[in-house]
């Protein structure tokens, strides 16, 4: 192990020489974390050539290779990212890549690829995971003796990555108390370690990997390099099933403990980085923060501590974005989101009730509800506060006799499945309502229209824009009451409710059916 570490080390010293042929040196910045008392830096490693560090690694991996090998051409596997780095080289070096994707990697990926690469990278997509990738592109290279350039289980390849290390050191910003590694398959993290380790010792390298991509994590545990049965693909950056030989080594050796983080604390940690930089990291490239703020947040990060995480790579696909949004919830200080099912009788001005009666400072941030029995109802609450207001939220409710059931996590409400019963509802009408996004404002549209009509269906989430927009279900015990209903709806555009129009007819079919005539809607 000592010789390996002996190893790694020069290597990293060597591509010092040959990395910035086609990059130079990215910044660290400081972010800015409300509520977390440490000093925490970015490595912004995707404002290089490719938008993340894998140019670092195929660089020069294959800028060491003999001119016989690289006259052959090179093949690669990737998720995306060492792929553009591999591309980029081939182009700078003139020389052809075969580079082997899965079927599902992102057209930003793809499209960078053949944009940094042009005549000289060649893709070929197959399979659905990196590893079925992987297996296609060695047997390739090998029928065709072709040289295999590796992603991360390569020590010439992990001396590039590791010079993102030694520009940290040579940046004047440290030494680091705590540095936050993300691991695929633990390229990444071994040469930086390597490196951290030289010259600040007393530096806790933590190794940071997805719930359900912790290979290294469970190898290190176990002794032994095992197959995951399963790989959750969200960060398709650190989607790798085995961790690698050499970086299993070397990973144990040198990381001082592991961290797992969710999906959902990843897009939490883009947000945060959003809102410190105006940037948006692809979700691998927020591991390592995620696993951070998990950190500050269960008290093992002390006030006033450094720390450095890196912000890996930025290419995500747009699409994505609304995903992560969805996900990340909200994280101020020592506010989180949490969704709420309560059941309540079916009776008018109950869900107003409630709504009234949230403790100040809470904020409403999504609301699931349909009717679906004449008894009793399981509105969806979406809420940000603190314990404490939980608390009080649970005192009020069970006050009322009622009892809130904590359903963050669960799928339905996570896939937004609002159920309901239209046998149930009587002269029903459906609104689209655009609303000033503060307190109070649909609450006083629901105080006019609770004169006449009971909610039966509700439909919001929080969005982050000036305005709120809804769509509300209301039904009625007669026709004069949905009547009137409509000629207060139109009183109040403009006012409170800035928007407001009701179903089409073709909609109001799809969305109803066919009704009984004493309860139809036209």
């Amino acid at each position: 192990m000592k010789e390996m570490k002996e190893k790694l080390f020069d290597e990293i010293l060597e591509a010092r020489e040959r990395v910035y042929a086609v990059g130079t040196a990215t910044p660290l910045q400081q972010l800015c974390l409300p509520g977390i008392d440490a000093v925490v830096y970015a490595k912004r490693e995707d404002l290089g050539p490719i938008k993340a560090y894998k140019w670092r690694g195929a660089f020069n991996c294959m800028a060491k290779l003999s001119p016989e090998q690289r006259a052959g051409g090179v093949v690669a596997a990737s998720a995306g990212n060492h792929g553009q780095g591999v591309a980029l080289a081939a182009s700078r070096l003139g020389c052809k890549a075969h580079i082997f994707m899965p079927r599902s990697t992102p057209i930003v990926k793809q499209n960078a690829v053949r944009m940094h690469g042009g005549e000289h990278a060649e893709i070929i997509l197959t399979g659905d995971s990196y590893d079925a990738a992987s297996a296609a592109a060695h047997r390739f290279a090998e029928e065709r003796g072709l040289t295999f350039v590796h992603p991360y289980d390569d020590l010439t390849t992990m001396g590039g990555q590791g010079t993102l290390a030694d520009e940290v050191v040579m940046s004047g910003c440290g030494p680091f108390d705590r540095v936050y590694l993300q691991i695929g398959g633990g390229g990444l993290a071994s040469a930086c370690a390597c490196w951290f380790k030289k010259f600040w010792p007393t530096c806790r390298c933590i190794g940071v990997e997805g719930v359900n991509q912790a290979s290294m994590k469970l190898a290190v545990e176990t002794g032994k390099r095992t197959e995951l049965s399963y790989v959750d693909v969200f960060c398709d950056g650190t989607a790798v099933r085995i961790a690698g030989e050499n970086t299993f080594e070397l990973c144990r050796e040198l990381l001082d403990e592991y961290v797992t983080v969710s999906n959902d604390e990843v897009c939490q940690a883009i947000r945060a980085v959003w809102n410190s930089l105006r940037v948006a990291p692809e979700p691998s490239g927020a591991m390592g923060l995620a696993a951070l703020m998990q950190d500050w947040d269960h008290g093992r990060i002390r006030a006033g501590e450094k720390c450095l995480v890196i912000l890996s790579g930025a290419n995500m696909d747009f699409s994505q974005l609304g995903v992560v949004a969805g996900r990340a919830g909200v994280r101020e200080s020592n506010r989180k989101l949490r969704y709420l099912r309560i059941p309540m009788q079916t009776k008018r001005g109950q869900i107003l009730n409630y709504l009234e009666n949230i403790p100040e400072g809470v904020q409403l941030m999504d609301v699931q509800f349909g009717r679906i029995n004449a008894d009793l109802q399981y509105p969806v609450f979406g809420v940000l506060g603190t314990e404490e207001q939980f608390d009080e939220i649970n005192r009020r409710l069970h006050e009322h006799g009622m009892e809130a059931q904590d359903v963050t996590n669960d799928e339905d409400v996570l896939f937004r499945m609002i159920s309901y019963d239209r046998v149930h509802l009587s002269h029903p009408v459906f609104f689209v309502i655009e609303f000033p996004e503060r307190p109070g404002a649909f609450l006083e549209f629901m105080r006019v229209m609770g004169e006449f009509a009971n909610l039966c269906y509700f439909n919001y989430r929080y969005s982050g824009e000036s305005v709120g927009r809804a769509l509300v279900g209301l039904e009625f015990a007669t026709r004069e009451d949905r009547d009137e209903c409509r000629t207060r709806a139109e009183q109040m555009k403009g006012t409170t409710i800035q928007r407001i129009h009701e179903l089409n007819d073709d909609v109001r079919r799809r969305v109803l059916g066919r009704m009984s005539p004493e309860k139809d809607v036209c």
